[in-house]
Parts: C-alpha cells; structure tokens; sequence
C-alpha cells in the first residue's frame, strides 16, 4: 500500500525502535531529543511527533528495559578454609596447600552456595586481577561510561 520496498520499513522501524530506547535509557530531557532528531532533517511537525511519542512513552520503555536486563546473582557471604597437606605414602616431604572458599549468593530471594577450591598462586593472582579492574573503575573513561549506562 505505501509503494515502499520491506526493508526501508524493517530499517525505519528499527531506527525507531533505537532512538526511542536509547532515548529512555539515557533519560535525556525534551531540548536534548529535539537536539538529536533535528539532525535527521525530518519536518517539524513530525518532529514534534517523534517528541510527543518519547515522552509520551519513556517511563514504559524503561520499565520494559529493566524487566528485560538479566538479573544476576549478587554477593551475600563469604567462608573460607586453607587446607595443606604436609606428606603422602609416597611423598614425606611435600607441602601442598589449597585454599576452599564457599561463596553465598542471593537471586531472586534464593540462596545458592558455590565451592571453589584453588591454590594460593592462582588466588593471588586473581586478586591482582580483581584490584587491577577496580583500579580502572577509577579511569575517567570508565566513569563516563558508567554514567552513561545509568
């Protein structure tokens, strides 16, 4: 009926779809969705459209968006135990340690319990690691993007 090919439809209405999501999840005021959708050289009424549409449905869309996000299992306690073995049958003299850790995680008003057992070396390592990644959370760059997930 419009005389347009399926793909110009399918791209039109996906490039809505994102504007509109983007729009929600950044929460950004009115004079900033005019700012982004004046660039596209639309006509003015339909710019106030598009407008009228946004704020008409951007506390939905974000409720849609949150249901959507995957809830994770988020931290609630911590037991640990060393274990080291000082001499097998065949082996007097060897010293083999192994660290046991019981993590306690809470999702969706469930606890679940993961056992995980290492050696010293590999936890030390780990804990590098986990200091490395918190220490560039303090990056600007990653500041930046942070607040933009919000």
């Amino acid at each position: 009926k419009l005389n347009i090919g399926v793909d110009t439809i399918q791209h039109g209405v996906e490039g809505l779809t994102f504007l509109l999501t983007e729009s929600s999840k950044l929460m950004i005021s009115e004079i900033d969705f005019q700012d982004s959708i004046d660039v596209l050289g639309f006509s003015d009424e339909l710019n106030k459209l598009l407008l009228q549409l946004y704020l008409d449905n951007r506390k939905e869309i974000r409720s849609i968006l949150s249901e959507l996000a995957p809830k994770l299992p988020s931290y609630h306690s911590l037991e640990w135990r060393l274990d080291v073995q000082l001499a097998s049958r065949s082996l007097r003299q060897q010293i083999k340690p192994a660290v046991t850790l019981k993590l306690h995680l809470n999702q969706n008003e469930d606890q679940t319990a993961q056992v995980l057992q290492t050696d010293p070396s590999t936890l030390l390592h780990l804990i590098q690691q986990l200091e490395q990644a918190l220490g560039e959370m303090k990056t600007n760059h990653c500041r930046r993007i942070v607040r933009n997930m919000k």
